[in-house]
């Protein structure tokens, strides 16, 4: 059978790819270099804290007096504090504490602030009481908040993932609520309440599921702004209590000896950072791909 060549003319646009040939999400994120960049540092610090007992001397509160304050060397790759613990142990002891609180932190403000933001962007009357109530919270820096919240329910590791998740939500809850603004608009949701869905059934199958990507770079913020809020608060003392090694506790513990064993503070202080900064570079590459405005960062 002849093949008929249709001439489109030099005005013509290509016929689109096939879906098929379009680059899934994960591969759009995987060619991203700042996701890529933070995925790799995160993974290493996840790696490193799973495999502490493996690669460290496998105890974070074992002394060695005779060893305080023993300079990084082979026998202690950052050095010894001045009970003679090893500090790269506590290190990456440290990374479990505190990746774990950054990340139920970012959960429960997940989940409290799209409660809220939900309610108040598709139920218009309650719009106004609850946004008040978020300001007034919003008001307040996160981390005066949480030294309130926290240092009235003392000194534990869970008042310190409650306090800091309070001081989030109101941050969540604003995003939340101006996504759900323009969804609840859309015509596929004003066809879907006129073949007569109920609020639930839109709410959780055609709004909630379109809020999804600014969420979740609105929460890798926030998993980096919590390890540093946790850090802060350890330093003022009412974080996790001592001797549990986290990173803020390890700073906190060496700031009196930040002269003569400087590597006490330093290297805590460069994990610190190194998160930080994988967790925002991962937020960056996520916003840059799920985001329809913006045009993804080729490799």
């Amino acid at each position: 059978m002849t093949e008929i060549a249709i001439d489109r003319g030099p005005g013509a646009a290509e016929p689109a790819a096939p879906a098929a040939a379009r680059p899934s999400v994960l591969r759009r994120l995987w060619r991203h270099r700042s996701f890529r960049i933070g995925a790799i540092i995160l993974l290493l610090l996840v790696a490193g804290a799973v495999c502490a007992p493996f690669i460290t001397s496998g105890d974070p509160m074992a002394m060695h007096i005779v060893d305080r304050f023993h300079r990084p060397s082979l026998a202690y790759p950052f050095g010894a504090d001045m009970y003679g613990r090893d500090v790269f142990t506590r290190v990456l002891y440290g990374a479990r504490l505190s990746l774990w609180i950054g990340l139920v932190v970012a959960v429960l403000a997940a989940i409290g602030g799209s409660l809220v933001g939900m309610v108040s962007g598709y139920f218009t009357w309650l719009d106004s009481l609850l946004m008040r109530v978020m300001d007034a919270l919003h008001a307040f820096p996160a981390i005066l908040l949480a030294i309130g919240i926290n240092a009235a329910l003392g000194p534990q590791i869970h008042s310190v993932i409650i306090a800091l998740a309070f001081a989030y939500v109101p941050r969540t809850a604003r995003i939340v609520r101006a996504a759900v603004l323009v969804i609840r608009r859309l015509d596929y949701v004003d066809a879907a309440r006129i073949s007569g869905a109920g609020s639930w059934r839109i709410i959780t199958r055609h709004i909630l599921p379109n809020t999804l990507a600014p969420l979740l770079v609105t929460l890798t913020f926030i998993f980096a702004y919590a390890i540093l809020a946790e850090a802060t608060l350890s330093f003022l003392g009412i974080g996790p209590p001592p001797p549990l090694p986290s990173w803020g506790n390890i700073i906190s513990e060496g700031r009196d000896y930040a002269v003569e064993a400087w590597w006490i503070m330093l290297f805590p202080g460069l994990a610190i950072s190194l998160a930080t900064l994988g967790i925002n570079l991962l937020g960056d590459g996520l916003r840059d791909v799920l985001d329809p405005r913006l045009k993804v960062e080729g490799s």
